[in-house]
């Protein structure tokens, strides 16, 4: 390298210096900071985020009251980004168009003029084209922030000051909510009804030990501004409320509505929030008409099936939503005769027309910190800024009452000296000075006087002061009586919420009403079939049982895996080679003489898996699951069932080892058979109780069924009834060679479970087993 390129990375030799790493840190940590506290997480406070509570300071300080004249929104967006938020403009004008949507806020406080947008998606016109003003409820957070309630701090150029927050007369952070996404945290506080929250803030006041079940009587839930139908119980409800984060289970609500000649339709009225007519539109017509999926060659059987199940119920659907009806979307079934509950329950399992509604409830405390709260927490630190800013506005209000009592004081002794002090001011050269000598006044009286109009030294003029100053000596009283009892202020504070509540309150809109999640299931012919599984995984079913095996046909170079009979509403299961499991309905698998379609076309393999083994029977089947390195236990197909394509994990497999070929359990089963194999090919029969192996419903590892060393591992485990097991193997020359052990034959390898068993005493190596069945020969 040239010495003109060398580059010089040593530190200076005079100041501090800081690591590219350091740097970094601080960096990142400044930034995080400063998205959670200044721009994604409300205040428990006033419940407003810092943009939201620019843009309604902007407002009064405009003069945009609700009775006043709305004007452009782009000259408020202005005001805000000028004075307060050093911002972009769409991000002021789209927090204005939120505070202004009807279908977004549960009580707006910007009332909009022109197009703010609709809850199909469609955007707000431009900040030019659309107006503004307060609503009449957003005087609730701004009537006393002129009254010493709140404090100051200066703008980001120190040219204005803003409120640090703003004196709200209720909980804001529960009625309108928030949702945000900060820096490793996010919130999302779901609506509420102003006179639920009001009441239970009452209460609380009334009694600070209220427990949570309490508070949950007087909130049972949110309520959202389109309505819909809370189903999820009373109980999760109330958890999700105690510990700040949850999901709820909203549903649409809807009506039938009875037409000429026997017809119906199906009107939905409400819709769960986040839920659009034309998002349910948009997903029926993905449902009806699917496209293939990326990868595929053609529609999977769950598209297919999920297509002719809504083609044969709906006919036609329209969205006829307008003025009169924020929400009309109208369903028509293909044929009256449907049943309207199998119709209903079959578009929500499919739409958003039943969704989750996420509750997290996170937000800066009273203290600065952003952290999740309960419900309690919540409405108790609102209670305690609440009462702070009573005080704060009592004792303003009463320095103001005390200030003006002592001006009247000195007019007062004008008018019982007036004579006296018109000639001490038209005498003296320092009338003020004369003044305060004369009667004791102070510089602030004095200076009052001096300024008194003559018109104010009139008879009538003397009667008002009195009087006002009787009103104001016992306002005083009243105020300072106030300051001093807490029974007062909390009388009062509780006067204040009933009468904001009796004045802004509405009805509820949400129905919380208990129910099963909806789902559907498409109607099965139950039939006996016969399910056909290849060595390199391909199914498909044949009609029937007790089919030839020697009659199937399969691809060149693949052969029969097994053949499992069962019937139609059964389930065939796979097992992954790390123990995960995956479950197709029998009904949902290709029919057919053909080859049928590969079991990984029909779920999602997790990757660096393959398929082991597969089983096809009743949900009610029990089988034995073992692993390679010896252990075991029992479960049912129906605990390995999965809703998701992507199955579940079951088995739980160790490093080199794999899962072994699941055994049925049979109803005479007593006994549980292990044959471990050596390093030079030597097996060891073990033979146990069934009443020592584990049910595990969730899956797991299970117990250990055969002691091992470190070269051996479990070939096979199975159950076994009265009628023994039967040993097979190769003998000289490699002849098929087997042999029955049951009774005393069997004696001999009986022992406790996790021991090591004995070498089978036969003239040939053993390779495998079965259980013999009663009545079947051997």
């Amino acid at each position: 390298m040239s010495k003109e390129l060398e580059l010089d990375f040593s530190p200076p030799s005079d100041g501090e210096y800081l690591t590219l790493g350091d740097y970094a840190e601080r960096a990142y940590l400044d930034y995080a900071v400063s998205v959670v506290k200044s721009r994604a997480l409300p205040e428990v406070t006033d419940g407003q985020k810092p943009v939201q509570r620019r843009i309604l300071y902007a407002m009064h300080e405009m003069g945009l009251a609700a009775d006043a004249k709305p004007v452009k929104s782009a000259r408020v967006v202005g005001d805000v980004l000028g004075k307060y938020h050093p911002h972009g403009d769409s991000s002021a004008y789209e927090a204005l168009v939120r505070l202004a949507q009807d279908f977004s806020m549960r009580y707006p406080l910007i009332d909009g003029q022109g197009n703010f947008g609709s809850r199909d998606g469609d955007g707000a016109a431009a900040m030019r084209y659309t107006e503004a003003r307060l609503t009449p409820i957003a005087q609730l957070l701004l009537d006393e922030i002129d009254q010493g309630t709140v404090d100051f701090i200066p703008n980001y150029d120190g040219s204005f000051e803003e409120p640090r927050s703003l004196p709200v007369r209720l909980p804001f952070v529960l009625l309108n909510g928030a949702s945000g996404i900060a820096v490793g945290m996010a919130t999302e506080v779901p609506p509420h009804n102003l006179r639920e929250v009001a009441q239970a803030a009452i209460e609380l006041i009334r009694n600070p030990n209220l427990d949570h079940a309490a508070l949950m009587e007087w909130i049972p839930g949110p309520d959202f501004p389109g309505g819909g139908q809370i189903i999820s119980s009373p109980a999760e409800i109330a958890a999700a409320y105690e510990s700040g984060r949850g999901s709820l289970k909203v549903r649409a609500r809807w009506k039938i509505e009875e037409l000429a000649r026997g017809q119906w339709q199906l009107v939905i009225t409400e819709l769960p929030p986040g839920t659009s007519s034309q998002k349910v539109l948009e997903e029926i017509e993905e449902l009806t008409n699917p496209k293939v999926k990326l990868g595929k060659k053609t529609l999977t059987p769950e598209q297919l099936q999920t297509k002719q199940s809504l083609l044969a119920l709906l006919d036609a659907v329209r969205d006829e939503s307008g003025k009169d009806s924020p929400v009309r979307l109208v369903l028509e079934p293909k044929s009256s005769r449907i049943d309207p509950t199998e119709f209903v329950n079959t578009l929500l399992a499919y739409t958003s027309l039943e969704s989750s509604a996420p509750i997290n409830l996170v937000m800066i405390g009273a203290d600065g910190r952003p952290r999740q709260k309960g419900l309690g927490e919540i409405l108790r630190e609102w209670i305690g800024y609440r009462f702070a800013t009573v005080t704060r506005r009592t004792r303003f209000r009463l320095s103001k009452v005390q200030d003006r009592i002592h001006i009247l004081e000195g007019r007062m002794i004008v008018f019982l000296n007036l004579d006296e002090v018109i000639r001490i001011i038209r005498e003296s050269d320092e009338p003020k000075a004369a003044l305060i000598a004369a009667f004791g006044l102070s510089q602030r009286q004095a200076d009052d006087i001096l300024e008194i109009r003559l018109r104010q030294l009139a008879r009538l003029e003397k009667i008002k002061i009195e009087k006002e100053l009787g009103e104001l000596r016992d306002e005083k009283a009243r105020l300072e009586q106030l300051l001093g009892s807490d029974v007062a202020m909390k009388r009062l504070i509780i006067k204040e919420i009933e009468a904001d509540a009796k004045q802004f309150g509405d009805a509820r809109r949400t129905l919380i009403q208990q129910d099963k999640r909806a789902t559907f299931e498409a109607r099965v012919v139950d039939e006996p079939v016969t399910v056909v599984v290849s060595q390199r995984g391909w199914v498909r079913t044949l009609k029937g049982h007790g089919l030839d095996a020697s009659g199937f046909t399969f691809k060149a170079g693949d052969s029969l895996y097994a053949a499992f009979q069962c019937r139609t509403p059964d389930t065939l299961i796979a097992w992954g080679s790390n123990g995960r499991v995956y479950s197709v309905p029998v009904a949902a698998l290709p029919g057919g003489r053909g080859d049928g379609v590969p079991v990984t076309s029909l779920i999602e393999l997790e990757a660096g898996t393959h398929l082991m083994h597969y089983f096809a029977a009743p949900l009610e089947q029990p089988l034995l699951l073992a692993s390679s390195n010896g252990f075991g236990f029992i479960a049912r197909i129906g605990d390995m069932i999965s809703r998701v394509k992507a199955g579940k994990s079951f088995m739980t497999i160790d490093a080199g080892a794999q899962p072994l070929a699941p055994m049925p359990m049979w109803p005479d089963a007593s006994q549980v058979a292990c044959l471990a194999l050596g390093a030079k090919d030597e097996t060891r029969l073990l033979v146990f109780g069934l009443d020592e192996m584990k049910t595990l419903s969730s899956g797991g590892r299970g117990v250990t069924l055969i002691g091992l060393d470190g070269n051996e591992q479990l070939l096979q485990a199975l159950a076994i009834g009265q009628a023994g097991l039967l040993l097979s193997g190769a003998g000289r020359g490699g002849k098929p060679q087997q042999q029955r052990l049951v009774g005393d034959a069997l004696a001999p390898y009986v022992g406790k479970r996790a021991r090591r068993g004995k070498a089978p005493a036969v003239k040939f190596k053993v390779s495998g087993m079965r259980p013999v069945l009663p009545g079947q020969p051997a």
